[in-house]
């Protein structure tokens, strides 16, 4: 592997090229927005550099695609007053000493009852955790049955903290979903579950795999738009 990057504008592209016995040169962005050129074996770097220059809007497009998928939360420091998401709605968190520990929502506001107030960031996510096991399998099931029609069906449904990404599809077919997103409102979360359903069918973000999200969420844009905004 040989690390290379160009400067496109204001913007510097690093970009990983792997030589095979292959006809072709190809360009891929993974979700990580990581870069990666597959060239025939003897081309040079100078042939590589000049389609990566061409390629460069390209590349840019894709790897924003691919930023909506990083969860970027705010810091917080689990006090009262502080204000936190939950399916899309804010709520005021509350603390409350107590010698039982319980986190309970009502009305605008979360309640964390705890006897050491230092257990109250544990205690919140927790409880997120189980609140996103529960939402994510109801709002994933009519989606994962419409999707049967496309032959295809998930081996499971994981929860699974992601700090790049907002979901994943593995593949042997288990989806992954990354609890912060049960912040979010239900639309976002039904557009990251199709977005990976959408991988059973077809693996890269080509344009069959744009067609196909489009076709069964006419509006994700909006939602993953939603997303970007909501949780930054």
């Amino acid at each position: 592997m040989t690390a290379c990057k160009i400067e496109f504008g204001s913007k510097t592209i690093v970009y990983n090229v792997f030589f095979s016995e292959r006809s072709t040169l190809g360009i891929t962005v993974d979700p990580e927005m990581e870069v990666f050129v597959k060239a025939p074996i003897g081309t040079t770097l100078e042939k590589i550099s000049e389609k990566v220059r061409k390629k460069a809007p390209w590349i840019l497009k894709q790897q924003h695609y691919f930023l909506g998928f990083y969860p970027k939360l705010t810091k917080r420091k689990f006090i009262s007053g502080e204000t936190h998401f939950y399916m899309g709605r804010q709520y005021q968190l509350k603390v409350t000493e107590s010698e039982n520990e319980e986190v309970k929502y009502k009305g605008r506001s979360i309640e964390v009852m705890t006897p050491a107030k230092d257990k109250v960031e544990e205690l919140l996510k927790a409880w997120y955790r189980e609140k996103a096991k529960i939402k994510f399998a109801e709002i994933a099931e009519p989606i994962i049955e419409r999707f049967k029609k496309y032959n295809v069906e998930p081996a499971a449904l994981y929860i699974q903290e992601m700090s790049k990404r907002w979901g994943s599809c593995t593949p042997k077919g288990k989806i992954i979903l990354n609890p912060e997103l049960i912040k979010a409102p239900k639309a976002c979360i039904e557009y990251v579950i199709t977005h990976e359903l959408c991988h059973l069918v077809h693996h890269d973000h080509t344009q069959k795999f744009i067609d196909l999200q489009t076709k069964e969420m006419p509006d994700w844009e909006r939602w993953k738009e939603k997303l970007e905004k909501l949780l930054a």
